[in-house]
């Protein structure tokens, strides 16, 4: 049952939006009050409908947790003077309907003291719900990192997507999808850095790969403090864990390394080669089962 509502997000929000939609103008709901029933049902899935403001909800599924006030205040003197170009997309609950897509809008316009919105009203499962509440967040770049890496969790923890279909949904890359779930690993005082930019999730990605926490605490610090880029932070990474190896161990050839990086970008994951002579071995880190699945997968095509 599942597979079958997955099959159709890889489409993204084209399920959602259509590219010209009649409207029903605030008059024209205006006299279909308290008419009958069945008149109501014959409006086109795809009219724009104006909905009273206060009979709509904001999503508890909403990826997003965070709303920039400043941006909110923007947005509604532009709809004071424009109105609202986007249609907010809505699903029926109970006697009211919940925001599936443009929270923001929906908060603009209170705050701009519409009394009804356009909305595109759409019959949707808890399931598709929440996903295409994460898919709308990530496609507009909306989510700060360590949302956007909690929306991802949640269709790999709550729907059992696999990275493979949450990469054709979302439109992003395996590596993407695999680096982002690694920044959930970091202690809460790193994700709060990055929720609140102060941090980005390129820094995250290289703090995460620090163990010792005293050592990731500082990092951290001095990052925000100094405002060192993410080159200096991992070159900063890089002398802590040469601090840390034995005297007389060599420095890593030079050609390994690269050849480290150039596996690390195709398997989306940390890849170390370590040598003893002519012997040596290559290990490939892994954070979860489903990303071993993933890496197996990827080395058996390698045939």
């Amino acid at each position: 049952m599942a597979a079958t509502k997955k099959g159709g997000l890889g489409r993204g929000l084209d399920a959602l939006f259509a590219d010209a939609v009649p409207v029903s103008s605030p008059e024209t709901e205006e006299k279909k009050q308290g008419s009958d029933h069945n008149i109501i049902k014959e409006i086109s899935e795809d009219a724009v409908r104006y909905i009273n403001i206060h009979d709509i909800m904001p999503n508890a599924n909403q990826p997003r947790k965070t709303f920039n006030e400043e941006k909110i205040e923007e947005l509604s003197k532009s709809i004071k003077e424009h109105g609202i170009i986007q249609p907010i997309v809505v699903r029926k609950k109970g006697e009211s309907y919940e925001i599936v897509a443009g929270e923001r809008r929906w908060r603009a316009a209170r705050k701009a003291e519409l009394a009804k919105v356009p909305c595109l009203v759409r019959e949707l499962s808890e399931e598709q719900n929440m996903l295409f509440a994460i898919i709308e967040n990530m496609q507009r770049e909306d989510l700060n990192p360590v949302e956007e890496a909690e929306g991802l969790n949640q269709m790999v923890t709550t729907f059992g997507m696999t990275q493979e279909q949450i990469s054709k949904s979302v439109g992003k890359s395996r590596p993407y999808i695999t680096n982002s779930l690694r920044l959930l690993k970091l202690p809460g005082y790193i994700k709060a850095e990055m929720a609140e930019g102060r941090l980005s999730a390129a820094h995250g990605r290289t703090l995460v790969t620090v163990e010792d926490e005293a050592v990731r605490k500082a990092l951290c610090k001095r990052i925000i403090d100094e405002g060192l880029s993410v080159r200096e932070t991992e070159k900063l990474v890089s002398r802590q864990g040469r601090a840390k190896k034995k005297p007389a161990s060599r420095a890593k050839n030079a050609n390994v390394a690269r050849v480290e990086e150039e596996l690390k970008e195709a398997l989306g994951t940390r890849v170390t080669i370590k040598q003893n002579g002519k012997k040596g071995k290559i290990e490939i880190e892994y954070f979860s089962r489903d990303e071993l699945d993933r890496l197996i997968e990827l080395l058996k095509n390698l045939r």
